[in-house]
């Protein structure tokens, strides 16, 4: 009989996979010894595998690359990161090694933009797209940066106020583009994104503040819809409305030549996850080019801006398992040595799934159980994968340590939870591990940043440190930098 963990994986998915190994029954993260790094850095832990950045940067570059060749497209591909998904420095590190561009969200991505061109990451010609709407500090802070020399810095205009705001101080011609306000899907609450401008004004806008200001330029018209690039009616449906749109702006304006689709391509958050990546971009191309084939006008350039596509699947987390609770006759209780609330928000915030999987124990008996956190309030917790609807690990075991992890967290959840603040229940934030590479493949890491201490909360909540705590391993892990050697 089949009871092991393994042998309920191998009977649910296909496994190994890419990304996942097993050896000794111990997990394989892009063959990384998840054990070996929770024995040297302990748990809870969040990491950052930074080689896969630059790895799904080059995958999207490569399908854009192969449709526009197969669809003889004559516009040309950037590559945006959209910086609101994760704006730590390794990230925009690692990602701007692979000759991409940035997305911008406000006025104090502005000040990282100008840090990584002084540290010479950022170069002149390198595209700055400001999406989002500005309030002073932001126009402040986009005029600074175009007054400064950086042409290739393209405010998304979001409403009719913000071409005069700009225009009053920015000292130089400056380009632009608009974002359409899409219809959202029938599900949501409104009918029509807030943000952007709706499909009906977009040419009547052109005429009345654009068209004969001697100091724009419009050349790009951005589109983005909440759920994400997806093949299904709903996407093709606005896609087509924008196109109608695009084709309609270029007949009046010859300096408008990009189309920026956004984002939002799904990243794995299951082991049966299944997208199609190549199809979507090739039948994006095609269908641009056959409206802009209809309509008679040049096909535009094309920008993304990805975000959880770039760095999603980059993050992971570790937690341990300190203790089972059997509330009821059904619900067994996991409880972690962290909290769903603080490290993993998305989970109760939105509902979200990310991979879930043991580290260790592959070889023991299963059971199902309910994952807690430690904080004190009944949502901090995570009961169910998208695909079964429940949690299965190796059976609790108070004389064997058993540690869990977490995959594709890297977007979103360290800004969403308040990174360096405050935590609910002030649980500390766990430490944080950057994993890279060398020339030579061989794995190296880095502690990023140690576990929150008290005197940090104590300080943000305005309490004297009466007390100074000495922890005897601080400078110890502090510096504790390790090599894996690949096997």
């Amino acid at each position: 009989m089949n009871t092991k963990y393994i042998d309920f994986i191998n009977q649910t998915f296909d496994f190994p996979q890419p990304e996942f190994d097993l050896v000794d029954n111990k997990l394989l993260f892009h063959d990384i010894d998840l054990n070996k790094l929770v024995e040297v850095y302990g748990s809870p832990l969040k990491f950052t595998y930074l080689p896969r950045i630059s790895e799904n940067i080059n995958r999207a570059k490569k399908w854009f690359k192969d449709a526009i060749r197969k669809h003889d497209y004559q516009g040309v591909y950037k590559y945006c990161y959209c910086t609101k998904s994760s704006h730590f420095k390794h990230v925009l590190h690692e990602a701007l090694k692979n000759d991409i561009h940035i997305e911008t969200s406000s006025a104090f991505d502005i000040d990282i933009v100008e840090s990584l061109k002084n540290s010479g990451k950022i170069k002149n010609d390198t595209f700055i797209i400001c999406n989002g709407f500005k309030r002073e500090q932001y126009i402040t802070n986009i005029a600074r940066l175009v007054n400064d020399g950086h042409l290739n810095c393209i405010p998304i205009i979001d409403n009719f106020e913000e071409i005069d705001l700009l225009s009053s101080e920015i000292h130089k011609n400056f380009n632009i583009g608009i974002r359409i306000a899409s219809e959202e899907e029938p599900k949501f609450e409104f009918y029509t994104s807030r943000l952007g401008i709706g499909y009906k004004n977009i040419v009547p806008f052109y005429e009345s503040q654009i068209k004969y200001n001697p100091k724009i330029q419009l050349k790009m018209l951005h589109f983005f819809i909440n759920t994400g690039i997806n093949d299904n009616a709903y996407y093709w449906n606005e896609l087509l409305k924008c196109l109608k749109v695009y084709t309609s702006l270029k007949k009046i304006c010859p300096s408008l030549d990009s189309l920026n689709i956004g984002g939002g391509f799904p990243i794995k958050t299951s082991l049966a996850f299944d997208f199609d990546y190549a199809y979507m971009i090739d039948e994006i191309i095609n269908q641009i080019k056959l409206a802009c084939e209809e309509e008679g006008v040049p096909v535009p350039n094309i920008f993304t801006e990805f975000g959880s596509f770039t760095v999603g699947e980059s993050g992971g987390a570790i937690y341990e398992v300190l203790y089972q609770k059997q509330q009821n006759d059904r619900e067994k209780w996991n409880i972690i040595n962290s909290s769903f609330i603080t490290t993993l928000p998305d989970t109760w915030a939105i509902n979200k799934r990310f991979i879930m999987l043991p580290i260790n124990r592959w070889d023991c008996d299963y059971e199902r159980v309910l994952l807690g956190g430690l904080t004190c309030d009944s949502d901090d917790y995570y009961n169910s994968e998208q695909h079964i609807n429940a949690i299965y690990l190796p059976k609790y075991d108070k004389d064997k340590p058993l540690y869990v992890g977490f995959f594709s967290i890297g977007a979103y959840q360290d800004t969403i939870g308040g990174y360096g603040g405050l935590q609910h229940c002030l649980i500390p934030a766990p430490k944080h591990v950057l994993i890279s590479k060398d020339e030579k493949g061989n794995i190296n890491t880095q502690l990023f940043r140690e576990e929150q201490k008290s005197e940090e909360l104590l300080k943000i909540l305005g309490y004297k440190k009466e007390v100074k705590r000495i922890d005897k391993f601080q400078n110890e892990e502090s510096e504790r930098n390790f090599q894996f050697v690949n096997k």
